[in-house]
C-alpha cells in the first residue's frame, strides 16, 4: 500500500488566500459572478459597443458564465479535493497563484471584448492565450495527483477536463474563423460537461453531506439511499441526451433521454430525502439544487412539442447545475476547508439561497406563465443574481481570506 509522507517542510504562501485553490477560486469566482452579470446587463440592454458581428452577445454571456464562472469554481473545488482523495499536495503559493493569474487575464480580456474596448482580435488571442493556459496548469496538477497514486476511478473526472478545454478552444477557433457553429458547439458542450461535473461529484458529495449534517444532532445515524444502477442509467441517458440536444436534434431521442435522465434523477432525489433537512440550508440548498435539474430535463423533453424557447430549459439547468450548485457548494467547503464548524455557518445562508431561487423562478418560471413581461423577468433574475452573490462575498470573503482558527495551513 502506497504510503503518503507529510513534507518535512510546513507549506507556506504569501497570503492564506494562496493556501489551498478553493480559497482564491470561489472568491475571484464570485466576484466575477457579480461583475460579469452587472455587465451583462449593459450589454444585455445595449449600453456597450460590443462587436456583434465577430461575437455573438449571447455566446459571450454564455462563455463567460461556463468557461469563466463555472470553471473558476470547478478548479477551486478539484484542486482541493484531490489533495483528499490522493493525498498528494496541489499547486499552492505562487504556482496557485500562476494558475488563478491565467484565469483572471482571461476574464479581462473577455470583459474588454464585453465593452467594447480595442479590437476583438487582440483581446481573443490574449484570452485564448490564458485561458487555455489556465484550464491546462489546471487539468495537469490533477492527472498527475491522479496517476502518481494510480486513482484510475477519478479519471471520469479528469476526461471531462480535458474536453471542456477542447471545448473552450472550439469557442476561441469558432470566434476566429468566423464559424458561429463552432462556437455554438463548444458553449453548449462546456454546459453539457459542467453539468456532467455536477452530477458526478454532486452523487458522491451531496448523499454524504446530508448523513453527516442530519446525522450530527441526532441519536441515531441517518443513512440515505444510493443505487448503482440509477448511477449507470443516469449517466447514460445523459450521455445521449448530451449528442442529442447538441448534433442530433432528433425530437423523439432528445424527449425520451431527457425524460430518463429527470426521473433517475428524482429517483435518486427520493432516495436523499430526510424531513429534517429543510432545518439546514447547506443541505436543502443541495436539495433543491438537484431538483431543479430534474425540473429542467423535464423542460428539455417538453420543449420539442410545446410553444417555449430551447433557452428556458437551458437557463433552467444552467442557474440549477451551475448557479444553486456552486453557491451550495461553494458554502459548505468554505466552512469545512477553513476549519469552521459547518453546523453553525452564517445566518445570511438562507437569503443567499433564496435569491439564487428567485433567479430561476424570474428567469425561468415567469417567462413561461407570463411571456409578456419578459425582459422585466430577465432583468429581474439578474438583479437576483448579482445580490445573491454580494451577500455571499460579504459572508464568505472574510473567511476564505484569513487563517484557519486551528493553525494549520489550507
Amino acid at each position: 500500500m502506497l504510503q503518503i509522507q507529510s513534507p518535512s517542510k510546513r507549506p507556506s504562501s504569501p497570503h492564506p488566500i494562496l493556501n489551498l485553490s478553493f480559497r482564491v477560486f470561489f472568491s475571484g469566482g464570485a466576484v466575477f459572478a457579480i461583475l460579469i452579470m452587472a455587465l451583462w446587463m449593459l450589454v444585455f440592454t445595449g449600453k456597450t459597443q460590443i462587436n456583434a458581428v465577430q461575437i455573438n452577445p449571447f455566446y459571450w454571456h454564455a462563455h463567460e458564465m461556463l468557461y469563466g464562472y463555472a470553471m473558476a469554481i470547478i478548479a477551486g473545488f478539484l484542486l482541493t479535493a484531490v489533495k483528499t482523495w490522493t493525498g498528494i499536495m496541489m499547486p499552492y503559493g505562487y504556482r496557485l497563484g500562476a494558475i488563478f493569474g491565467s484565469w483572471l487575464i482571461a476574464r479581462l480580456a473577455w470583459a474588454a471584448m464585453g465593452i467594447g474596448i480595442g479590437t476583438v482580435p487582440a483581446w481573443l488571442i490574449l484570452a485564448s492565450i490564458f485561458d487555455l493556459l489556465f484550464m491546462g496548469m489546471s487539468a495537469w496538477a490533477i492527472i498527475t495527483a491522479v496517476l502518481a497514486v494510480k486513482q484510475y476511478k477519478q479519471m471520469g473526472i479528469v476526461s471531462k477536463l480535458i474536453l471542456l478545454t477542447l471545448g473552450n478552444g472550439l469557442c476561441y477557433w469558432g470566434i476566429y474563423s468566423g464559424e458561429q457553429n463552432y462556437l455554438r458547439v463548444g458553449v453548449y458542450l462546456g454546459l453539457y460537461l459542467v453539468m456532467a461535473i455536477v452530477l458526478t461529484i454532486g452523487r458522491r458529495v451531496v448523499p454524504f453531506f446530508i448523513e453527516r449534517g442530519l446525522s450530527f444532532d441526532s441519536d441515531q445515524p441517518i443513512k440515505v439511499k444510493n443505487s448503482k444502477l440509477l448511477d449507470v442509467i443516469s449517466l447514460g441517458s445523459f450521455l445521449i441526451f448530451m449528442i442529442a440536444d447538441l448534433f442530433y436534434p432528433n425530437p423523439y431521442l432528445v424527449t425520451a433521454s431527457a425524460s430518463i435522465v429527470a426521473i433517475v434523477n428524482t429517483s435518486r432525489l427520493a432516495g436523499w430525502y430526510h424531513h429534517r433537512l429543510w432545518q439546514k440550508p447547506l443541505l436543502w440548498s443541495l436539495f433543491v439544487a438537484f431538483l431543479g435539474m430534474c425540473i429542467s430535463f423535464v423542460l428539455f423533453a417538453l420543449q420539442p412539442w410545446m410553444d417555449f424557447s430551447h433557452s428556458i430549459a437551458v437557463h433552467a439547468l444552467a442557474l440549477s447545475g451551475v448557479g444553486m450548485m456552486t453557491v451550495a457548494m461553494m458554502a459548505r467547503v468554505s466552512l469545512g476547508h477553513t476549519g469552521r464548524s459547518i453546523h453553525t455557518p452564517p445566518r445570511t445562508l438562507n437569503v443567499i439561497f433564496v435569491l439564487m431561487v428567485l433567479a430561476f423562478v424570474f428567469r425561468v418560471i415567469m417567462p413561461l406563465a407570463a411571456a409578456d413581461y419578459y425582459l422585466v423577468w430577465v432583468m429581474l433574475a439578474q438583479a437576483a443574481w448579482i445580490a445573491c452573490f454580494i451577500l455571499f462575498c460579504i459572508s464568505y470573503l472574510p473567511i476564505l481570506a484569513k487563517p484557519r482558527d486551528d493553525g494549520l495551513f489550507g
